[in-house]
């Protein structure tokens, strides 16, 4: 009876873990007591701690939004054609690029995998328990427009910068208009005081001053700013593979059903 009564006071107390373990203690008696009080306590408490911390990082996870959310640093594939170097990316891994300030600017061409390696080092961020928003640029843009008609884009603006990192897909994938332009330097300069940005992109840095200013005949304050505050604080990355990822993947998929087959 009071075994019954401690679970049930564990539980509504929201230590579903400890309860757990409690309970698997008096199921097995034999086993359990051969150890002391403070052994059997701290397995009580590292199987709430365990919990709560995976808890945690799922909603890290969650919170981010990330297009790929099994992507993993571990499932990164260094085929020779993509010419990754894996030292570099296992140290970006470590987070420290965050700790430091700085971007990470991703390119290549489309399928290379650009969001698979941002969501990857978007995870690891997650496992250190820092926290990560992933947007498509296209999405970006919508939403700053929506939030300045409504009336809440300071507080949008807000949002983005409380974030360690912000991962930006399709960056620049088409030209911007002057107000995006604008719009795009307030998330770049809140991001340029704390916080780091990864920039997946199919163009060069030399492009992105005309894609930046669409009027490429008069010269563009917000582009220079933009991207001064980029381009000098950045790892750059280019991601090469004379087969996409989706073309690996497809392949993988038919070799495994043909050989299911077989």
């Amino acid at each position: 009876m009071i075994n019954q009564s401690t679970l049930a006071a564990l539980r509504a107390m929201k230590l579903t873990a400890m309860a757990d373990e409690l309970e698997a203690q008096f199921t097995d008696q034999t086993t359990y007591s051969q150890l002391g009080f403070e052994d059997r306590l701290g397995l009580l408490v590292d199987a709430e701690w365990n919990r709560r911390k995976s808890n945690k990082l799922l909603r890290f996870i969650r919170n981010a939004r990330f297009a790929e959310p099994g992507a993993t640093i571990e499932g990164i594939e260094y085929h020779e054609d993509r010419k990754l170097d894996k030292a570099q990316i296992l140290r970006l891994a470590s987070c420290q690029y965050i700790e430091d300030g700085h971007h990470i600017i991703l390119k290549g061409a489309s399928g290379n995998g650009k969001t698979y390696l941002s969501n990857a080092l978007g995870n690891a961020a997650c496992r250190k328990f820092k926290s990560v928003r992933y947007i498509r640029m296209p999405e970006l843009l919508d939403e700053l427009s929506v939030a300045k008609g409504c009336g809440t884009f300071r507080k949008t603006i807000k949002s983005y910068q409380k974030v360690e990192l912000l991962i930006l897909d399709e960056w620049l994938i088409r030209t911007l208009k002057p107000q995006e332009a604008y719009d795009l330097l307030e998330i770049v300069e809140t991001r340029c005081k704390e916080g780091s940005i990864i920039f997946c992109t199919q163009y060069e840095m030399e492009g992105w001053y005309e894609r930046i200013n669409p009027d490429p005949d008069n010269d563009s304050p917000i582009s220079e700013a933009i991207m001064d505050r980029i381009i000098h604080n950045a790892y750059d990355i280019r991601i090469g593979g004379k087969i996409s990822m989706r073309e690996r993947r497809s392949f993988k998929v038919s070799s495994k059903s043909g050989a299911s087959h077989g």
